[in-house]
């Protein structure tokens, strides 16, 4: 399926596409074509847990603005709350040795709990919350992001990122790169959490989501020109691959790439399995964003089946969260829901308990009537036994693990680059 593009957006795609360097020049060099000489230009790109194309667009860019005789040209990494890149990792990952890069600045990290760093550009009424979130949510929050978006500091801000489907918004891009991207706490706990009431059967994989109104109410505070380029990429054995890219109103860049991406990236199986072997995609080297193999999996996961994620380079829970996640444990969201009822500690970390219920996914009644979860998780990493049952997870030596063993069985489905890709029996009716 071709996108149609709308004034406010420029850039082309398909499914099937494969876009030149030629092409992504073109789209980038004309979406930029109204920034001025002079104008000060902050870009917001994604950190090394994603897997985009930046790296190619970033010095595209760059060349541009040089020639257009901008004052400034600085970088913030959207990192959310996930710990700082090396200096080596940021200039890998804004294409930095491969191609030149003139006039840029500094690169940012971004300190989401650091209030100094941060800059208060609006709130939301309790009455305006419950609106945006369809009910789930009913009390007031402060709209804080990175304080390089104070107004004034920045003419145009440049987003870069690629979509696909994403447990919290639905997709992954556009406002996100806001929030959590770059926002501070209230909204980055507000929004995880409203993804988990939501539930993520029915926000994974979808655009209009509760979630996505709240971050693009949000992100319409940003005082400065926001220009997007929203990719959709897919990796195999010849490299990363742009199907499609969207540059232009940061909403419309999204709802444009989505569409590709919902070809691109969900999978159908037509039924589910007893058990699922995830062989982990390699950029998620820790449970907070490797959990994706979970999110991205369950929809197609039996009752009382399994669900192994085989990662030997995962060594971490969480580097910002783990002691939370360890503390816990892995529940569903009834049980999660109860906790936080009860606990002030989880009440100011709701982020964490988003992340406990949503890599718990699902539950069910067991036997006995109790509440459990719908499957069983067992980890095959270098994370320790002794943590794997802290967090209530199974244990499974990685060395043990052999493919064909899984391969050979019909009921069991084996995933390669689990993380990627959002699995389901059949496409959802939205």
């Amino acid at each position: 399926m071709s996108v149609s593009i709308t004034e406010t957006v420029v850039g082309t795609g398909s499914a099937t596409s494969s876009l030149s360097t030629t092409d992504l020049r073109t789209i980038v060099e004309e979406a930029l074509e109204d920034v001025r000489p002079g104008e000060r230009v902050l870009a917001i790109i994604p950190d090394k847990t994603r897997d985009d194309n930046t790296h190619l667009l970033f010095p595209m860019a760059a060349q541009f603005l040089a020639r257009r005789n901008v004052a400034q040209f600085d970088a913030l990494v959207a990192q959310g709350t996930h710990g700082p890149m090396t200096h080596a990792q940021k200039f890998a990952k804004i294409g930095s040795g491969a191609l030149d890069l003139p006039g840029l600045g500094r690169i940012f990290d971004h300190r989401w709990d650091n209030s100094n760093e941060l800059v208060t550009l609006g709130q939301f009424s309790s009455t305006q919350v419950n609106e945006l979130t369809g009910g789930l949510i009913n009390e007031a929050v402060d709209v804080r992001l990175n304080a390089l978006l104070t107004p004034g500091l920045y003419d145009t801000v440049l987003v870069f990122g690629a979509t696909m489907p994403h447990e919290v918004a639905g997709f992954a891009g556009g406002a996100k790169y806001f929030f959590p991207g770059v926002a501070g706490p209230e909204l980055t706990h507000m929004t995880h959490w409203l993804g988990a009431l939501a539930t993520i059967e029915q926000v994974i994989g979808r655009v209009e989501t509760p979630t996505r109104r709240m971050i693009e109410a949000a992100a319409a505070f940003v005082p400065a020109e926001v220009i997007s380029f929203t990719s959709v990429n897919t990796r195999d054995v010849e490299g990363l691959k742009t199907h499609a890219l969207f540059a232009g109103e940061i909403n419309e860049t999204l709802r444009a790439a989505a569409l590709v991406s919902a070809e691109v990236h969900i999978k159908y199986t037509g039924r589910k399995y007893a058990r699922v072997l995830a062989l982990l995609d390699e950029h998620y080297d820790e449970l907070w964003v490797g959990g994706k193999a979970s999110y991205k999996l369950g929809s197609v996961i039996e009752e009382g089946g399994e669900l192994i994620i085989y990662a030997p380079h995962l060594n971490n829970i969480s580097a910002t969260h783990g002691r939370l996640i360890e503390k816990y444990g892995y529940a569903p969201l009834e049980t999660v829901r109860e906790m936080v009822e009860y606990s002030d500690e989880l009440r100011a970390n709701l982020c964490v308990a988003a992340h406990l219920a949503h890599v718990s996914y699902g539950s069910t009644l067991n036997k006995d009537g109790l509440l459990t979860p719908r499957y069983r998780i067992t980890l095959a990493s270098a994370v320790s036994e002794e943590v794997c049952r802290r967090v209530k997870l199974g244990f499974l030596d990685y060395r043990k693990v052999r493919r064909d063993d899984y391969e050979n069985d019909p009921n069991t489905l084996v995933v390669e680059n689990a993380g990627r890709d959002l699995y389901l029996v059949e496409p959802n009716v939205r």
